[in-house]
């Protein structure tokens, strides 16, 4: 043995000797304070316990599956803005209909719904439409074709 290969011990602390007198530092009360949850024996509060605040996995967003990310979601028009916008014997597209400023997203596609009447002959080429617009449409002499 050198003296360059020994190494320093590390000092050893005394364990806290607890409830044996007041010269001690630690009598009475035994380091608990007063009163409270934490001074009563058989206390066993859970590390995530908040004090009755709504506990934090309440709190944070859920993770796992949600179907809400796989829904599909159309552009939606009536035909009473079809009249407004086109002329007797035009042909509707969902990329007219963006271009015009009449719907701002495509979306998933354009749905067709029959809400107002259609006084027009009209081609309407959409991926969806409601059956009362299908009808409304043939109806007043035009076509209502599926993309």
């Amino acid at each position: 043995m050198k003296l360059e290969n020994l190494v320093a011990t590390p000092e050893l602390k005394a364990s806290k000797r607890v409830g044996r007198g007041p010269g001690s530092g630690f009598g009475k009360t035994a380091g608990r304070g007063e009163k409270g949850q934490k001074a009563r024996s058989g206390v066993s509060i859970k590390p995530w316990f908040q004090g009755g605040q709504s506990p934090l996995y309440r709190r944070i967003p859920k993770r796992g599956f949600n179907n809400a990310r796989y829904r599909i979601e159309f552009a939606t028009i009536n035909l009473s803005d079809l009249n407004e916008f086109f002329k007797d014997g035009d042909v509707v597209t969902p990329e007219i209909l963006k271009e015009r400023g009449i719907i701002k997203k495509q979306l998933s596609g354009v749905k067709v719904l029959g809400n107002g009447e259609l006084k027009k002959k009209l081609t309407i080429r959409a991926n969806r439409f409601s059956s009362a617009a299908v009808t409304k449409i043939e109806s007043a002499g035009g076509k209502a074709e599926v993309i």
